[in-house]
């Protein structure tokens, strides 16, 4: 749809009335917040919501399609000014139109247009806070990010995020919720993973039946720590030589960054564990690799806003290994699910890789139920929407049945 026919199309607004829910976001491709997006528009629509979401559009939209969410294009990816604002008055006439109750923005410049546009109409406007935000060169781009706290409610994905808002842009603890991003955890079952799709994934990769599986998910990108992992791997093996049984699997795409991965690959062979280091591109059976997984690491140099993969590899039942910041220590419960490791340090890793491995049948079995039962209690995503339909009814109260 181009811009301009947001305006022509006829009100598809049913005759009794339902609150209505606009998401907007730059685009509906992979991503975490484009996940949230989603997983929101189909719970506001089993919820009886009416949900629609803007972008500029991308392979799930048809997700929401399925759900009878419906979804308009614009092309809020834009960070141009004049765009930003264009977009501010296709908003506001989209938001009459369909008589748009609440208004929720998940992306800066998308946020601006929906900002504006939620105040020219009255409307309330609540954001989700996805990330810590570049501030860019001398703190110039804290204005611009500025917008992600002027919800009238502003949803922080951790404790470290809400209490990175307050610290940073000053924001009233009493507007903010703070609510985990949510997993599949029905998908993410360590028992829906049959032998058959197991045994697809083992024997695509060539995992060896005696060798232990260390796992990092996450795009190939410097920050998510593959440079590290491998230092650690290289320690590993100097403390036993005769240690060269374990299998690094890196899953992620490079997205274009093929220096990148090419510069991964020659630092393995620096190291000498270029045997030991797999890069994959493709993984269609994301809950089966984990479950050929031993351990699950996150390595991240710098602090992650919730950090998904944590939170996936518990519900699987697997230990984890992470960093100790950002919000990996609200999810992983020390020596109980997972281990934390100081950040950046080597040996620090090595150290919590060795302990992760060194785990017996009995002890694998107990973390595992403990990983299971924390993953389901506080990063569900079905819990998820349920708090965030909660906010929601805050300042869009249920109404009234007619007599």
């Amino acid at each position: 749809m181009a811009p301009s026919e947001i305006a022509l199309m006829p009100s598809r607004r049913e005759t009794s009335h339902r609150r209505t829910c606009l998401q907007v976001l730059p685009a509906l491709v992979t991503g975490g917040v484009e996940r949230g997006a989603v997983d929101m528009a189909i719970a506001q629509a089993a919820a009886g919501w009416r949900a629609l979401v803007v972008s500029a559009g991308g392979g799930m939209v048809r997700e929401l399609a399925r759900a009878g969410a419906e979804h308009m294009t614009l092309p809020l990816d834009t960070k141009n000014p004049v765009a930003i604002r264009r977009n501010a008055n296709l908003l506001a006439e989209l938001i009459r139109r369909e008589q748009v109750d609440l208004v929720h923005a998940r992306s800066r410049a998308p946020g601006w247009s929906a900002h504006w546009a939620a105040q020219t109409t009255n409307v309330p406007f609540i954001t989700t806070f996805h990330g810590v935000y570049s501030l860019g060169l001398f703190g110039l781009k804290k204005r611009y990010n500025h917008v992600m706290t002027r919800g009238a409610r502003v949803i922080a994905i951790s404790a470290y995020i809400r209490d990175h808002m307050i610290r940073e842009y000053g924001v009233e603890p009493e507007r903010i919720r703070v609510i985990h991003r949510g997993v599949d955890t029905a998908t993410l079952d360590p028992n829906r993973v049959s032998p058959k799709r197991l045994i697809q994934v083992t024997s695509r990769w060539r995992l060896p039946d005696d060798g232990r599986v260390v796992m990092l998910p996450g795009r190939l990108t410097s920050w998510k720590g593959h440079m590290l992992l491998i230092d650690a791997l290289a320690e590993l093996k100097r403390r036993d030589t005769t240690n060269t049984k374990i299998r690094c699997l890196m899953i992620g795409q490079d997205q274009g960054r093929s220096a990148y991965r090419a510069a991964i690959l020659a630092h393995a062979a620096r190291r000498g564990v270029d045997g030991q280091v797999q890069i994959i591109d493709d993984c269609n059976d994301l809950p089966a690799a984990y479950m050929a997984t031993d351990v699950v690491v996150s390595a991240s140099t710098r602090p992650e806003a919730f950090g998904r993969v944590v939170a996936e590899a518990q519900s699987m039942g697997r230990p984890v290994v992470a960093p100790d910041h950002g919000a990996a220590p609200e999810i992983i419960a020390p020596g109980i699910t997972g281990w934390l490791f100081t950040p950046g340090d080597v040996i620090s890793l090595a150290n919590a890789l060795t302990t992760a491995l060194a785990l017996d049948q009995d002890s694998r079995i107990r973390l595992a139920d403990a990983a299971i039962n924390r993953a389901r209690a506080l990063f569900d995503k079905a819990d998820m929407c349920a708090k965030t339909l909660a906010v929601y009814d805050e300042l869009v109260p249920v109404p009234a049945e007619s007599p």
